[in-house]
């Protein structure tokens, strides 16, 4: 059984006080054994002062047994549930707070997330005067996979196109779902040649993966549109600058990058 502090120094002191009652309660036979070599009257009365003292010793005993430690074994289980209400609650709080900045279908970050941290790194990377590339990918005729197969092969294709961007960036990559078919990737640190080449490299992984649904093999393509931070632009400016390079890989005939 665990105990809490305020517990074990209670028994603490039921262990001081027991000694000194053992230590009384052994003063006073040895009192009693050498009365006869003592003055009876003195003898009779510092004995009476033992006992006396004893039976205080006792009842303090008896009392902290049996109203003080309850009292404080209840309140150590109240305190202990309080503790594991806040530690549940805490934890309910980051689990919310993860799911609002979560896209649930794909495990990736959301617009708002990917909104948030597009302009946290243009202020931390202009501060060290370091690139931020961006990426906006759009899947390739995405409407005709969900009108033909249903929107179960549909969020399935999405799911396995997602955990392909996670595994082809870095750790501290920004990998969002904008909405709908649209993904982007913020990739701090990573100028105009090779985020080109990282954007090659998705294209032709999503264009040669195979997604299994049922008894339905699916292919898919993807159109990504680039661009690099010029230090001058805001957030939005610069995602509405790689959002025109992914219209123009459309208007190219898809399963294009554009920069």
């Amino acid at each position: 059984m665990r105990f809490y502090k305020a517990e074990s120094a209670f028994f603490i002191f039921i262990a001081l006080v027991l000694s000194a009652g053992i230590m009384l309660f052994f003063a006073y036979g040895t009192m009693r054994t050498n009365a006869q070599l003592l003055a009876s009257d003195g003898v009779g009365e510092f004995a009476r002062l033992l006992f006396t003292i004893g039976i205080l010793l006792a009842t303090a005993i008896i009392f902290g047994l049996f109203f003080i430690y309850p009292l404080i074994r209840t309140q150590a289980r109240e305190e202990g549930k309080l503790r594991a209400m806040t530690e549940s609650l805490s934890a309910r709080s980051e689990s919310l707070e993860h799911a609002a900045l979560t896209d649930s279908l794909t495990g990736t970050q959301n617009r708002r997330f990917f909104d948030d941290a597009l302009r946290e790194y243009l202020l931390e990377f202009g501060r060290i005067d370091k690139p931020v590339g961006l990426m906006v990918l759009d899947l390739d005729q995405f409407k005709l996979v969900n009108d033909t197969h249903g929107h179960d092969a549909g969020d399935e294709v999405l799911r396995q196109v997602a955990h392909c961007l996670k595994d082809m960036t870095r750790y501290h990559d920004v990998v969002a779902r904008l909405g709908g078919e649209e993904f982007a990737i913020v990739a701090p640190n990573m100028n105009q040649e090779s985020l080109l080449k990282l954007a090659e490299r998705i294209r032709k992984a999503i264009a040669t993966m195979t997604v299994n649904v049922g008894n339905v093999r699916l292919r898919i393509t993807t159109s990504i549109g680039l661009a690099v931070w010029d230090r001058k632009e805001a957030a939005d400016e610069f995602y509405r600058r790689a959002d025109k390079m992914l219209y123009q890989a459309k208007r190219l005939g898809r399963n294009q990058v554009c920069a």
